[in-house]
């Protein structure tokens, strides 16, 4: 991607230095003696774009801004992410440091926040560098960290108003479903009737916690050498909830021998990685919640996937810079993952 199509680089340089230094960084957050910052893409994100800028005096910063082209009405809100981040500074989660939020001149919403050491297994080449006993601490890491998210307190954190606290699968049924009218490329009559499936087969929902709605290995920051979890990151899905939503999208990115599986999600596929029956009892285990509603929850996780994969389809097409690094999917994936998803719930009975 052309940076210059994603930001105007001389005004998002003034922003950056005119932000407050934190009092745990030395120097500013950003210079502009040297002109403007340079900027590189970063993440194989498929939704809003991340960038690392970088003065002449090598400082660095981090930015995040929405897609390009035409975006759905309450998708991208690139400035929720960051007072999600920013409330859950001291909560327990790991998070990068917000600096500061504005909007630009052209209207477009921008975050800036630290730099995170550590790297993203988007793909198997990335957990290439990691050791199989660092793989499965990553793994252990990212369950820990849902967990932590979800026993987020919501009041002292102030983000009890973040969302409704209706049951949360009517909610995503309705969000989703909505998200799919609007970025479909084509008719999809089995997507359809697994939405019909997941209506009639709606669990009861026994509490509301803080969820991050998309947490997987691409969106952690973790220590090549030990496989700690340094931060969660991308907030842009998380919402409140049930919290047996986000186990139940771990295990449909999650994947497996025998696929479909997602482009840049194929790290978990190396030694030392644990299968789907090891995180969901992780998971369990340390929450004491049933697994009754669990199932439910893969095959709606599932049904998501095939929608937000929908809808890159769609940006990517409308607009090829858009494009994940990690390579663009297709229809045919998105056909072959509402398979797996009504495979799966022909299995539970759902």
């Amino acid at each position: 991607m052309n940076t210059t199509t994603a930001f105007d680089t001389a005004e998002l340089t003034t922003w950056l230095a005119s932000l407050s230094s934190p009092p745990d960084l030395h120097g500013p957050v950003i210079s502009d003696r040297h002109g403007p910052v340079t900027l590189t893409r970063i993440g194989a994100g498929q939704s809003n774009l991340t960038f690392l800028a970088a003065d002449g005096d090598g400082h660095r910063v981090v930015v995040r801004r929405p897609p390009l082209g035409r975006l759905t009405a309450s998708a991208h809100d690139v400035l929720r992410e960051g007072r999600i981040m920013a409330s859950l500074a001291g909560s327990g989660v790991p998070v990068p440091e917000i600096y500061g939020a504005t909007t630009t001149a052209g209207g477009v919403p921008v975050i800036a926040m630290s730099v995170v050491p550590g790297t993203s297994l988007n793909s198997r080449d990335a957990a290439a560098g990691l050791s199989p006993r660092a793989r499965a601490a990553v793994a252990e890491g990212l369950v820990d960290a849902m967990v932590a998210v979800h026993a987020v307190d919501l009041d002292r954190t102030g983000l009890s108003t973040l969302a409704s606290h209706e049951p949360y699968a009517p909610r995503q049924l309705r969000r989703w479903s909505r998200q799919w009218e609007k970025t479909k490329t084509r008719e999809l009559p089995p997507l359809d009737a697994l939405t019909a499936r997941l209506r009639d087969a709606v669990p009861d929902q026994s509490e509301t916690v803080l969820v991050h709605g998309d947490l997987h290995l691409g969106n952690i920051i973790v220590d090549p050498g030990t496989g700690t979890v340094n931060a969660v990151v991308d907030w842009e899905l998380a919402t409140l909830g049930d919290p047996l939503a986000d186990i139940g999208s771990l295990l449909a990115y999650w994947p497996t021998p025998t696929g479909p599986n997602l482009p840049g999600f194929d790290a978990a596929l190396s030694d030392g990685f644990p299968g789907h029956a090891e995180l969901a009892d992780r998971y369990l285990s340390a929450t004491g919640r049933s697994r009754t509603a669990l199932d439910f929850w893969h095959v709606l996780g599932l049904w998501k996937v095939a929608v937000i994969v929908e809808g890159v389809v769609r940006r990517v097409g409308d607009r090829p810079e858009n494009a994940p690094t990690s390579g663009a999917p297709t229809t045919e994936l998105v056909d072959l993952l509402v398979s797996k998803a009504t495979g799966i719930a022909d299995a539970v009975g759902l």
